[in-house]
């Protein structure tokens, strides 16, 4: 028997904001699948009977897989929303979402300090190579010796720091690394207003690859940034610089940085994301200078819950307004149809 309430469906967990969550079942008919393949749930999605928002985190797609054109198609006519728990949204085809006016929206603000501390600490840790001393303590050779002691590293004070994709995480990632005396430019597609820049130095794409001494990559993954960074941009670089990237581990070809590491192309890497993960290029595990974290950018208990609140509000406002507060960049245009 129906509620009369619109339907939810709940793709993955709710972990920490169990509060918000109870208080958006006053307002909403939660249904969970079964379904434990992407088969099953295709198939099953298709019986749920005026289906009216999704809710899903980025661990769902390990049994719904990717929200890609196919998926999109099989969802009921009823369907509205998709309200995504993850400030990055590649795993949803937002074209296909808007050919059929389904809204999407992220969560953009919730992650900006636990990414941005995660970058500044693959920043310093590659910079310093501290994971080649790190992995020689392990063996018990202190800093080691020969070909494996640890090269020196490098101070951050005055050092450029280039970040691709001025958004809120680059931002928060520039004011907290003048703390540490660095010198911030960066390169979007459009050059931001004076209040929006942090006093950052606006360059071209290519005098950033060139000048930089650090290089962060914050910039979304879609088809036109996949692979940004590949072997002609790296050939640019300093061979002294460090790439970091707490963004999508696609947006490099990790073929082509693996090469420049060993061919001295530039001096090391700082890597949260990775461009088949969890599976890792054995080319980055095998080079101590690379700085490699498995992708815990986010992985934090307030940011979680910071995450989870903000999906869920957007879940709320869906159900209950029939807008979202946080729609993608994508759909601006059919947010003024809502």
């Amino acid at each position: 028997m129906s509620s009369g309430k619109p339907k939810v469906l709940l793709l993955g967990a709710i972990e920490t904001a169990y509060d918000a969550w109870d208080e958006l079942k006053i307002h909403a008919q939660v249904v969970t699948p079964s379904s434990s393949s992407r088969e099953g749930f295709l198939k099953e999605i298709t019986g749920i009977i005026d289906l009216f928002a999704v809710y899903r985190t980025f661990q769902s797609a390990s049994v719904t897989g990717p929200f890609n054109a196919e998926l999109i198609a099989a969802l009921p006519a009823s369907c509205q929303f998709i309200c995504h728990n993850g400030a990055g949204y590649d795993q949803i085809d937002v074209a296909a979402c808007t050919d059929r006016k389904i809204c999407v929206s992220n969560t953009p603000t919730a992650v900006n300090d636990s990414t941005a501390d995660t970058g500044l600490f693959l920043l310093l840790g590659a910079l310093r190579n501290f994971n080649q001393g790190m992995a020689n303590l392990r063996r018990g050779q202190w800093r080691g010796s020969g070909d494996k002691a640890a090269a020196l590293g490098h101070d951050p004070r005055n050092k450029v720091l280039g970040i691709l994709g001025m958004g809120g995480i680059g931002r928060n990632m520039a004011d907290k690394a003048r703390a540490f005396g660095m010198k911030v430019q960066y390169h979007n597609r459009t050059q931001l207003s004076p209040e929006h820049d942090e006093g950052a130095k606006y360059v071209d794409f290519e005098t950033l690859l060139r000048t930089s001494d650090v290089l962060s990559l914050n910039l979304p993954l879609n088809k036109h940034t996949r692979h940004t960074i590949g072997k002609e941009q790296l050939a640019l670089m300093k061979p002294t610089a460090v790439l970091v990237n707490t963004a999508r581990g696609a947006v490099i070809d990790e073929a082509a940085l693996v090469d420049a590491l060993n061919d001295g192309i530039i001096f090391s890497a700082g890597l949260d994301v990775f461009e088949d993960e969890p599976q890792i290029h054995p080319g980055l595990l095998d080079n101590e200078r690379v700085m490699l974290v498995p992708h815990m950018g986010t992985h934090t208990i307030e940011t979680l819950d910071k995450m989870e609140r903000w999906a869920i509000g957007n879940t709320k406002k869906a159900v209950t307004e029939g807008k979202l507060k946080s729609i993608v960049p994508e759909q601006r245009e059919l947010e003024k149809e809502l």
